[in-house]
């Protein structure tokens, strides 16, 4: 799964555009502020190549700062483009066509208006097309970019590293994110703001009015903002027009921004938002209708199991933000309504040996999380599960960033009934009982230069016999136009129980910080782990050149065995990766059947700090860019890897035995991979993709994958509670996705993923998980849609749906009516582990969640 999921990262990033943003004119500093932009038509100058790059002089109307004029009134934000006072605004004219084109003419003109007055920003947009041909929905917010759309970038402190990204479809639905230079773009951030759009006889047109107070920033006398206004036109194979020219030969978007300036006399309000939630539920779950002795004297005594109504759950939560200047906000959560409206993606757990990555989806923790982000995941807020209270400081100050998470979370000491009361357990959790952990995250992070910049992150979590705290200093450095160096290196300390694969079994006291509990005759469990401090180490670091056609990446990081970031999520330890890839980008061709081609290798490998190698694979890839928004692609990997039985539990000694079968406490095998994958767009209604991968001698872990596939190692065979005998088989992993759109607001999406091992040595199925996931949306308006959403897992035969009705006028304001049902199809009893035929209910869930947004402005 590891070798899957690296080569679906890799589909993902090959399927977008190879258009590298840069612009070799920079803002002189004496630059002279133009008032409005004229009509200089296509005149972006290609000077002659050197050393193989062709250079982008920008043109000189587009290279000196916009003076965006002060309206004398407030435009009516209707879509309909036709008050009087947008003839004060800049007009941006003369787009070019940057993908899939290089700075050619566009296939349909475009004009964007600009002004601002004491409170808001305000922006326009006519987009000529045909009226007919737009493609265009009620779509969700944060869903509008698989459509025709239009975006602004707003480099709100002009230094180059993270702007806002706003977008908007033709009917003016909202998409918002942050984008961070050299990474990635995050759309969970929402602000306040008013957008329409209307469809009109010679295209679409567009108003938006954004609140000064709904952004960070630096404004006044001659500040400047950088900006980028972009068009996508989706049936010209996702065309995207800018109003600068964009030189390939450069990587980078923020760097070769326009700049706006005149945005003086703004409101110094300071804004104090108060949302208040409410949610209430009544959750069913089913329980054994058999006692404990009964199934003890029968244990293959059938058990329908019953259904237990808890009392509805009266759950109350308020959240308030208070910008204490344009620049810095203070964020305070008080017993947060942090229930996910909808469940995580259900993903193949059969054969997994680390942890599984789920992304943060909840709005108080997603607010300025790019701050925390960084190569090795020290801060991933999903640890912090269920906080009573957390208050959290961001902003920035000149070249300085500075991010403080305080938390106190329920989560390690809240125990259910049965645990409390099992006579068995309790010894072992008493002391934790109702009990919180505490957590901190410091981050600082300074401007260095023009584009590089140096950080420090501090994170510290404390629960009763579990301590950790960790330190990091991060950094990303630019060297010329085209390399960029990134790094960072962590030290950790903690005190807490360390397992210790090479230990002899003992029985802990029950005051014991190893402790964990009884057997039935009442004697401590026994166990290898030890209470002790352990320090550890990590590093990552990223040097990479992206040139135009040719690009190349030396990437590595590396945690030692004792390294603990409780605060983030780590997926494996005790292991070095190191990775050299090298691509090459053809020059494209808008009107030719294959537009592009792109070709690359991987040679990756793994080895822990012992120095024994773990892993060594090589990755050949060609992608196809067609006409259609079509792509397909080909691969092939190559690999050896390598199993240590201590990374499984025991490994042997004198006193005991090894956590694998037989004399050898390793096993090896040599992988073979191709896969194929693709995806089109031909029309607004239909969209596809695929992925599919083959694997000779791909590793059986001998886990085995629940009632329905026991082990079947040959020593499984005939004793499951053999130690485990990992071995070689074939594996085919497949993914089909399939989307439908048959009116504006109404869309089906169906997903399939497979996932199926063979073992060699027995011819037996190890695992076969077939998932599907059948998604539907209504959207009666921008804001009020009901969604329905069922999964079925072949492997634990759980079926699960959710559904939803939703009303979101704006961003901290909404209303949710729900049910989420679960459910087993000829399953196994949970309580005696007979099969179950047909449906049997496992649990159910009835939700309202609502909140208002409060917005009160202070000052002047």
């Amino acid at each position: 799964m590891r070798l899957k999921n690296f080569i679906s990262i890799c589909a993902v990033l090959c399927s977008l555009s190879a258009h590298a943003i840069a612009q070799t004119t920079s803002l002189p500093t004496n630059a002279t502020p133009a008032a409005v932009s004229p009509s200089p038509g296509l005149n972006a100058v290609k000077e002659a190549p050197a050393a193989g790059h062709v250079r982008i002089t920008v043109p000189a109307e587009k290279a000196r700062p916009l003076h965006i004029p002060r309206l004398d009134k407030p435009p009516v934000i209707d879509g309909k483009l036709d008050d009087e006072v947008w003839k004060q605004a800049v007009v941006l004219r003369d787009f070019y066509q940057i993908n899939p084109g290089d700075n050619i003419t566009p296939s349909k003109p475009s004009e964007a208006f600009i002004g601002y007055d004491s409170k808001f920003f305000y922006f326009a947009f006519h987009a000529y097309d045909e009226p007919d041909k737009i493609r265009a929905s009620v779509a969700q917010r944060d869903q509008v970019f698989g459509e025709d759309n239009v975006r602004i970038f707003l480099d709100t402190f002009n230094d180059q590293r993270k702007a806002y990204i706003l977008g908007w479809n033709p009917l003016g639905v909202q998409q918002d994110g942050i984008t961070t230079e050299g990474s990635n773009t995050d759309y969970s951030v929402d602000i306040v703001m008013e957008s329409k759009g209307m469809l009109t006889s010679d295209g679409w047109t567009l108003e938006v009015a954004i609140p000064f107070k709904s952004l960070r920033y630096e404004a006044g006398k001659d500040k400047l903002w950088g900006f980028h206004v972009w068009r996508n036109i989706d049936r010209f194979n996702d065309e995207l027009d800018s109003w600068v020219p964009i030189s390939r030969d450069i990587p980078g978007t923020l760097t070769q921004a326009a700049h706006l300036t005149g945005l003086e006399g703004i409101s110094t309000e300071r804004t104090l938002e108060v949302i208040p939630s409410l949610t209430l539920s009544e959750t069913g779950k089913r329980v054994s209708a058999l006692s404990v002795a009964a199934l003890a004297a029968n244990p293959a005594a059938v058990d329908p199991g019953r259904m237990l109504n808890s009392p509805i759950k009266f759950d109350p939560g308020l959240t308030l933000k208070y910008g204490l200047t344009p620049t810095v906000t203070l964020d305070l959560a008080i017993n947060p309504d942090f229930a996910q409206v909808e469940a995580d993606q259900t993903v193949v757990t059969a054969n997994q040996r680390f942890p599984i990555f789920f992304q943060e989806k909840r709005p108080f923790f997603l607010e300025g999380i790019d701050i925390f982000q960084t190569p090795l995941q020290v801060v991933h807020t999903r640890a912090i599960v269920d906080p009573d209270v957390a208050v959290k400081l961001t902003g920035k100050r000149g070249r300085n960033t500075f991010g403080l998470l305080l938390a106190s979370d329920n989560a390690p000491g809240n125990f259910s009934e049965e645990e409390r009361t099992d006579p068995l357990t309790l010894p072992g959790i008493r002391r934790f009982i109702d009990k919180n952990a505490y957590i901190a995250v410091l981050r600082l992070k300074r401007d260095v230069g023009k584009e590089s910049s140096i950080g420090l992150l501090a994170t510290s979590y404390n629960f009763i016999e579990k301590h950790n705290q960790l330190m990091s200093v991060d950094g990303r450095f630019k060297f010329g136009p085209q390399k960029t160096l990134t790094f960072q290196v962590v030290g950790t300390a903690s005190r807490r129980c360390f397992a210790d694969p090479r230990a002899d079994l003992y029985q802990p006291a029950s005051s014991s910080p190893c402790y964990d509990g009884s057997d039935q005759s009442g004697n401590s469990l026994s166990t290898r782990s030890r209470y002790r401090t352990g320090n550890g180490f990590g590093y990552n670091y990223n040097y990479n050149m992206s040139g135009r056609h040719f690009s190349y990446q030396l990437s590595g990081q590396g945690r030692t065995q004792d390294y603990r970031a409780d605060v983030g999520f780590t997926r494996r330890r005790n292991t070095n990766y190191h990775d050299l890839f090298l691509s090459y980008n053809s020059e494209p061709k808008p009107k030719a059947k294959l537009i592009s081609w792109r070709v690359f290798n991987s040679t990756r490998t793994n080895f822990d700090w012992q120095g024994r190698s773990q892993n060594i694979e090589d990755e050949a890839q060609i992608q196809l860019t067609l006409q259609r928004s079509s792509s397909v692609g080909f691969g092939f990997v190559g690999s050896y890897e390598r199993l240590f039985e201590e990374e499984f539990g025991v490994a042997r000694t004198f006193t005991h035995d090894g956590a694998f079968f037989g004399p050898d406490p390793e096993r090896s095998t040599r992988q073979a991979s191709p896969y194929i994958f693709g995806n089109s767009r031909p029309s607004k209604k239909y969209n596809f993709n695929f992925f599919a991968l083959h694997s000779t001698n791909a590793f059986d872990l001998d886990f085995g994958a629940g009632p329905k596939y026991p082990r079947v190692s040959p020593i499984g065979l005939l004793n499951s509670s053999a130690p485990l005998d990992p071995g070689p088989g074939g594996q085919w992993d497949i993914s089909l996705g399939v989307g439908f759109q048959p009116t504006n607001a109404l869309n089906f999406s169906l997903d399939y993923n497979k996932s199926r091992l063979v073992r060699y040595d027995t011819g037996r199925v190890a695992f076969d998980d077939n998932i599907y996931v059948l998604r539907s949306t209504y959207q009666f308006t921008r804001f009020l849609f009901a969604r329905a959403r069922a999964d079925y897992d072949s492997l634990s035969s759980n079926v699960r749906g959710q559904f939803l009705l939703g009303w979101t006028p704006n961003p901290g304001t909404a209303f949710y009516l729900g049910y989420n049902d679960d459910l087993t199809r000829n399953g196994y009893s949970p309580f005696n582990g007979q099969l179950e035929p047909g449906f049997r209910r496992n649990g159910r869930t009835f939700f309202v969640k609502m909140s208002y947004l409060f917005r009160k402005s202070f000052g002047s």
